[in-house]
């Protein structure tokens, strides 16, 4: 009957040791993934801002951890684990953007006859597509785990910015124009000004290894650092500025005329290795 009782109690024993081994919850959740998980990630940055402001009252709280190197920003992360220590990473930009700048001003002082407000535009466009993949291993025992590995990124960006001005050349007064739209300043004269730049396409392939540390602060909920090393070549094309001026086209013209000139601007290519990522990546990742 002994023999029974101390039997049932190493049993029961166990059985509490297991529980409070820190890798299941009360509800006996598990805390680390599993084979066939999925995870999303993202930037914890924003969030950890937002707790540290909050506990000392101030909104001046900055985590010094962003994308930068051969982690571009704004993109989103995520993992499939083959099995518990070893997972597959993707990442994935698509991102297109368009800023409108507008600039209103008199003319009556430049031009008498014509009491009007003439309002210039920038328009300024931007495309970027970033893909990644590769493959992380894992290792530890507890909710700390330490993993590392290695994976391959392509970025493709392209940018432009076009003026409309609503002040024409003409012979009969001098255009007022906006020369800085920032500023807002004008000035008054027949160019030559800025209508269009297009920015060469660049593309970026970065190779990098990486490890880090990642705990899990809840079932299937992580805070991850990570820091990386690598290599990274980027590639910008050729670009083009076109502007346009009021006057003679030629030596031998007679009138004047709108004269409009595109000028190509030298293209850039880079190469390097080094660590990509010096500040650290703070990230949180969802599993299920």
């Amino acid at each position: 009957m002994k023999k029974k009782v101390l039997f049932v109690a190493s049993m029961f024993l166990a059985t509490a040791m297991i529980a409070q081994d820190g890798l299941t919850s009360k509800k006996g959740e598990a805390y680390l993934p599993e084979a066939g998980d999925w995870a999303l990630g993202f930037d914890g940055t924003p969030f950890l801002n937002y707790a540290g402001n909050m506990f000392n009252g101030t909104t001046g709280n900055s985590v010094n951890a962003t994308w930068v190197g051969n982690q571009p920003a704004m993109t989103v992360y995520g993992k499939m684990f083959k099995d518990e220590t070893t997972a597959y990473r993707a990442k994935i930009r698509i991102g297109f953007g368009s800023t409108t700048d507008k600039n209103f001003f008199d003319t009556s002082a430049v031009n008498p006859a014509t009491v009007v407000e003439l309002g210039d535009e920038r328009k300024t466009s931007n495309f970027n597509i970033t893909l990644g993949g590769g493959i992380e291993k894992r290792r530890g025992n507890t909710r700390i785990q330490g993993f590392y590995g290695g994976e391959l990124l392509i970025s493709f960006g392209s940018s432009s910015v076009e003026h409309t001005f609503g002040s024409t050349f003409s012979d009969d007064f001098t255009a007022t124009w906006t020369d800085d739209f920032d500023a807002g300043t004008t000035t008054s004269s027949n160019g030559p000004r800025t209508t269009k730049v297009s920015n060469g396409s660049t593309m970026q392939i970065g190779l990098r290894g990486f490890a880090g540390v990642e705990w899990f602060i809840a079932p299937k909920v992580s805070v991850a650092a990570e820091y990386g090393w690598g290599l990274a070549m980027t590639s910008t094309g050729d670009g083009t500025v076109t502007t346009e001026e009021w006057g003679l086209a030629t030596p031998t013209a007679t009138d004047n005329s709108l004269i409009t000139k595109e000028t190509t601007q030298g293209g850039t290519s880079s190469f390097g290795i080094d660590t990509d990522n010096n500040g650290g990546v703070i990230s949180i990742f969802f599993h299920f």
